[in-house]
C-alpha cells in the first residue's frame, strides 16, 4: 500500500503479510496520537481478543513529536519521542493482539489543516483495503483541534467510498471531552466490564508520557466506571464499566448532512433539556 509520509509504517504483530492482515479487520480504529486507540477504542479490541473471526485493527495519525515531556524524557528531541511513542504504540498492538497496527506519521499541523487531503486519502485507502463493520474514531465534540482534524477526516474518506466499502456503525468516542452531556438515548453504550486488567496493561505501556505527569491510565478507568454508575440514578449499576460514543453513522450514509450542523443540534438538545428542567422546577412551565 502506497502511503504519503516514506515513514509511515503498517506493523503486524503476527507477522502476516500486510495486505491479508489488512483484508481481516472488522472493527477498526482511528486516533490522532499513540495511546488514543487504548482509551477510546477498548471495545473494539476487546472485540477482537474474544473471537477468532473478528480482529481489530489500529491507526494512529500522528507522530508523537509534539508530546509533552518531563522525568527522564524531558531532554529528549523529537525525534527521539517520536521514536518512543512509536514503539509503545506497536508494543499496544502486540500486547492487544491487534490484527494490524498502521502508524502514518503526520505533524499535526497537517491534519488541523481544511486543505491538505493526504490524511483523507490514506485513510481512505486502508478503510477500503479492510472489511470493517466497525468504526471507533474522536467524537465531533472533542476540544483537541488535532482530535477534530482526524474525526473529519474519516467522514471525509468514508464518503468518498462505494456504499459497499463503508461500515454499518462510526462511532465517535471519549478523550478530550466526554459525552456524558449527550441524551441518553443518542448515546452509543459499550460495555468493557471485567477486563480492567488488560486495560491497565495497554493504559500502562505508554510510559512516555504517564511518567510525565499525566495519569491517564488512572483517568481512562476512572471515567469509565463514572460512566456506569452515574448512567442511570434509579437503577443499580448494570456495568462497571462504561464508553461513551455519538454515532456518527448518519454523516457517513448521507454525504448531504452538514458536520457541523450535525454536532451542534446535540449541544442544542442538551441546552433545551437543562432549560425544560429548571423552567419546570420554577414554575414556568
Amino acid at each position: 500500500m502506497k502511503l504519503h509520509n516514506s515513514t509511515a509504517e503498517i506493523y503486524v504483530p503476527d507477522g502476516k503479510p500486510a495486505a491479508a492482515a489488512l483484508k481481516r479487520i472488522t472493527h477498526l480504529g482511528i486516533g490522532a496520537h499513540q495511546d488514543d486507540l487504548e482509551f477510546m477504542a477498548f471495545h473494539g479490541i476487546l472485540a477482537g481478543c474474544a473471537s477468532k473471526s473478528k480482529w481489530f485493527g489500529g491507526v494512529t495519525c500522528t507522530n508523537g513529536s509534539g508530546s509533552a515531556r518531563t522525568g527522564k524524557f524531558k531532554n529528549f528531541t523529537d525525534e527521539q519521542m517520536m521514536a518512543v511513542r512509536r514503539r509503545e504504540q506497536n508494543k499496544a498492538a502486540k500486547l492487544g493482539d491487534y490484527g494490524v497496527m498502521a502508524q502514518l506519521d503526520y505533524p499535526s499541523g497537517a491534519i488541523k489543516s481544511a486543505t491538505d487531503t493526504a490524511l483523507k486519502d490514506d485513510l481512505k485507502n486502508l478503510i477500503a483495503a479492510t472489511k470493517a463493520e466497525v468504526i471507533y474514531t474522536h467524537n465531533l465534540a472533542d476540544k483537541h483541534d488535532t482530535h477534530i482534524g482526524v474525526v473529519v477526516a474519516v467522514i471525509q474518506a468514508l464518503r468518498e467510498l462505494p456504499r459497499a466499502k463503508r461500515p454499518r456503525q462510526v462511532i465517535g468516542c471519549e478523550v478530550w471531552r466526554d459525552l456524558d452531556w449527550l441524551g441518553d438515548n443518542q448515546k452509543v453504550l459499550m460495555d468493557v466490564s471485567g477486563h480492567d486488567k488488560l486495560a491497565a496493561k495497554l493504559n500502562g505501556v505508554f510510559a512516555s508520557q504517564i511518567g510525565g505527569g499525566k495519569r491517564y491510565d488512572l483517568a481512562t478507568l476512572g471515567r469509565r466506571s463514572a460512566n456506569a454508575t452515574f448512567f442511570n440514578s434509579h437503577a443499580t449499576d448494570a456495568a462497571t464499566q462504561l464508553i461513551f460514543g455519538m454515532d456518527l453513522t448518519p454523516l457517513v450514509l448521507d454525504e448531504k448532512k452538514d458536520i457541523a450542523d450535525f454536532t451542534t443540534s446535540f449541544i442544542g438538545q442538551f441546552h433545551d433539556d437543562v432549560k425544560a428542567k429548571l423552567n419546570q422546577r420554577l414554575g414556568k412551565i
